[in-house]
């Protein structure tokens, strides 16, 4: 099984139905009619249904038990799929739903880490997220408690959420803070909203990946600027697929993106809300992308050098490829 790396993954997104329906059953919580679809999956109909879903599904996260159990299960799941590290985004703003502190929401998270590490040799990470449609202000309070108490789990900051809520030079101030204190950043672009919002990204943040950034194909000229940053694109084709962003793979743009020399990482999502899993975005990479073992073998160093981890650990990623 040839190793894999996902570097774009929601957890509070990464909870299968069946355990969303254990939580609440564990946390006493009744789950509203019409979460689930006949099948048993998440019921969904668009992005912005997507996003209620997504946040109803969170909502049974009551305890740092509870993200403890959620992160081990995202990461067997994943190493049964050869997937050798992962970077989890995680929300202190969905934690702070359910009355979890910044604190107690990453003592589980690295629980699970460290319960997955042992138990598969998987690597996880998290990257702390903001959300975007809660507003730069909620933003600058997320990165001030990050500053204030880092974690050696939390390798990164980011931004998910609405595409179109607030201009990003409103999260300037955020952003540069939290690079100034040393972390790398990430931000949501290109994925509903189209190329303007990757040059909106570009223009005002201090970062060196874009979640998606799909869209780019449509601005020859972005392109060619991702290409002279290096900025590294984390591609989900599952999710793309699934929102219908593209009919279908022939009209993705995965492949053209790499022509252009752009640098392109795999990421899951949210797996279950998409029906896929990291294992699923490199099978259909060669099954219906077409691209070969060599492709597949550039975007794993693309991803290692792209990580936000720490050097010590990307000499051991690299080895084990």
């Amino acid at each position: 099984m040839s190793p894999k790396i996902d570097l774009h993954c929601h957890i509070e997104g990464a909870a299968s139905p069946d355990l969303v329906r254990a939580l609440a059953q564990r946390n006493g919580i009744e789950l509203p009619d019409g979460l689930f679809n006949g099948n048993g999956g998440f019921a969904w109909t668009n992005f912005l249904d997507f996003l209620k879903a997504y946040d109803l599904a969170s909502s049974v996260i009551h305890t740092p038990l509870d993200y403890r159990d959620v992160m081990y299960e995202y990461l067997k799941s994943c190493a049964a799929e050869g997937t050798i590290y992962a970077e989890v985004f995680s929300s202190p703003d969905h934690a702070a739903e359910t009355g979890i502190s910044y604190a107690g929401h990453l003592e589980g998270l690295a629980a699970g880490i460290d319960d997955a590490e042992r138990d598969f040799g998987i690597i996880g990470r998290v990257i702390v997220t903001c959300v975007r449609h809660l507003g730069p202000q909620r933003a600058g309070v997320i990165v001030d408690t990050i500053v204030a108490e880092p974690h050696p789990y939390v390798v990164g900051f980011g931004m998910g959420g609405d595409e179109n809520a607030y201009q990003l030079s409103d999260f300037a101030p955020a952003f540069n803070k939290v690079s100034q204190a040393g972390l790398p950043c990430t931000v949501h672009a290109g994925e509903v909203c189209g190329p303007e919002s990757v040059t909106d990204a570009l223009d005002n943040l201090p970062v060196t990946r874009i979640g998606h950034g799909v869209r780019s194909i449509e601005d020859s000229g972005l392109v060619e600027r991702i290409v002279t940053m290096g900025v590294t694109l984390e591609v989900c084709t599952g999710s793309n697929l699934a929102l219908g962003l593209y009919d279908n793979a022939q009209n993705h743009p995965l492949r053209a993106l790499l022509d252009a020399g752009c640098k392109v990482a795999f990421g899951s999502d949210d797996p279950p809300f998409f029906a896929t899993s990291i294992g699923a975005e490199y099978d259909r990479a060669e099954s219906e992308f077409g691209l070969s073992s060599q492709d597949i073998g550039q975007i794993n160093s693309t991803a290692v050098d792209a990580a936000f981890c720490d050097e010590a650990t990307r000499r051991l990623l690299r080895a084990r490829l």
